[in-house]
This record gives C-alpha cells, structure tokens and sequence, in this order.
C-alpha cells in the first residue's frame, strides 16, 4: 500500500520500520519539529522517527501544524491510502483525516475505550490495571474516539512504563502490519462512550512520592512514572529518584526509613526501592545507592 506514517518517538519506530519491512511503500513521514537539546540546548534534535526515516531514505516533514489550506493540499498531494498514526503529536484536522483513501489509523497503547489520551501506559500502571495493550482505530475528529479494527492484549506483571512501552510498540508494529493486510475485510467496532476512561498527560507535580499510601500503591506510582519523569522523594535537600520498587514488610510512620536496607514505612505496609537515580547522576542498585548515601534507621523521608 502507498502509506504516508505520521509519529514522532521512540515508540513509534517499530511501526515505520514493520511497514518498510512488510514491502509498503512510505512515501512519506510526517514528525514533530527538531528541538532545541545536545549540551546547553545549542543543538536542534530530530525526533527518533525523523532519524530512521532519514537512515531509511524516505521523505521527511515536519510542520509544526497541520491547519493552513497549503499543509493540507501538500498532504492530500501525496495521493496516499493511508495514513498510519503512532504517538505523532499533532491534532489532525478534518481535512486530513478524509484525504487518504482509507483514511487515517492509528497504534494507540490502550484497549480502548479505557484510556483515551495522552498518557495511557503510565495511567494504566498507576491505576493498578492488571492489562493493557493496543489498539488500531480509525481516526474520527474525536480524541481518540474512532471506531476500533483490532486489538492485542499484554499482562502488566511489574512492568515500568519504560518497559512496557518498548513492549507495546513492538506488539503495535505487528498488529498494524496485520490490520493493513485484512484492512478490505474488517468491520469497524464503535468504541463504547460510556466506559470510557481519560489518561491525562503527566504532570511534574505528581512526580513527588506520597508516602500517606498503601505501599502497593506506592508501587504502582513508581513504576508508572518510571523513567519519566521519575518519582522522588527528598534526601538531604536532594531530589532521589525510584525507578522501581517492591514491596515490603514494615509499619511505621509514612516515609520512615525502618532499617539499613531503605525499608520505608507507607500508610499500610512498606516498600523497598530497587533502582534509585540521584539527581545528576546515573541510575543505580540499591546497593549500590547505599554505599554512598547513608540513611540512618529512623530518618523520616519528605
């Protein structure tokens, strides 16, 4: 098929390299803009897909919208017959949507309709969602709101979003390549408005650990915020990052340190980190963590 792919991370990736793989023809791809990144922000950054696109020699564009008549004719020029969507990050106006031949698809990491938006893998950690997974829909105008062409299901176990995001997108991959193969034959299954479910983008302020929670809950913060943005906890004045945690046995007060091994106390039960990262400076075991930052039996952690 004439494909044009429209994503912009590391996510999306597997995608546009399955498509090439399975003998499409991309004829092009549309990413975010590069940003300002390298040392001091000096250096302008191309998406991960920009950088495989280029390795793989297809067209490359990068708009920073999609809303003049000039973007859209530009779009509609490529006479595609489809558009395959993965984690692009740009709202796709009508015009769009309608100019391919079979219109627009897209990887979302979600059995929809639970988890419609912008974050859906670290919600569904942090909720305590036991599965996940993708689903392929048509884009409508609606976030996330089309109706559904195929799904695929993995257990979340105690998966990080880091994990379990380089998961989903190779299961993604594989399940767009199948959709597009039996795309003549599938019938369109409406999405159920009424268990639907939002997935809010991240917000750096809910980062910060509360320890006035079960240790399962604690758990499942940590993990779905791990590696970005990463919950933390303060340490002489010093932001520690978890990127993950067990649970553990224990009671005290909440963020009370209960022995050499950083045992802290939550509101029911207690965790034990795993992996730590102290500002600036690389991730670490637990071991490791210790042997240069002591934190005395009793210490209370903000």
């Amino acid at each position: 098929m004439r494909i044009i792919f429209m994503g912009s991370p590391d996510f999306a990736v597997p995608t546009l390299q399955a498509l090439v793989d399975a003998a499409h023809e991309v004829v092009c791809v549309y990413t975010q803009p590069p940003r300002p990144g390298g040392r001091r922000g000096k250096e302008l950054t191309k998406t991960a897909v920009h950088q495989r696109a280029s390795d793989l020699g297809i067209e490359v564009r990068h708009p920073k919208s999609l809303k003049s008549a000039e973007e859209q004719e530009a779009f509609a020029a490529l006479e595609a017959d489809v558009a395959v969507v993965a984690a692009y990050g740009l709202i796709l106006p009508q015009p769009i949507l309608d100019a391919p031949r079979h219109g627009c698809l897209n990887v979302h990491a979600s059995i929809l309709p639970h988890w419609r938006g912008a974050a859906p893998i670290h919600r569904s950690i942090m909720a305590g969602d036991t599965v996940t997974g993708i689903t392929i829909m048509q884009m409508e105008a609606g976030l996330d709101t089309g109706p559904m062409l195929a799904t695929a299901r993995t257990p979340i176990e105690d998966k990080t979003t880091g994990e379990l995001t380089e998961e989903l997108a190779e299961i993604g991959a594989q399940l767009m390549v199948g959709t597009l193969i039996d795309l003549e034959m599938l019938h369109p299954l409406a999405q159920d408005d009424s268990e639907a479910t939002y997935a809010s983008k991240i917000d750096k302020a809910e980062a910060r650990i509360d320890w006035d929670r079960p240790a399962s809950g604690v758990v499942r913060h940590i993990h779905g915020l791990s590696p970005f943005p990463g919950a933390w906890f303060e340490l002489d004045g010093v932001r520690v990052k978890i990127l993950r945690a067990e649970a553990a046995d224990g009671s005290g007060m909440p963020g009370e340190v209960l022995d050499d091994r950083l045992t802290i106390a939550c509101e029911e039960s207690a965790i034990r980190p795993v992996e730590l990262q102290r500002a600036g400076k690389p991730k670490m075991d637990l071991d490791t963590f210790l042997r240069g930052n002591v934190v005395a039996k009793g210490t209370v952690l903000a």
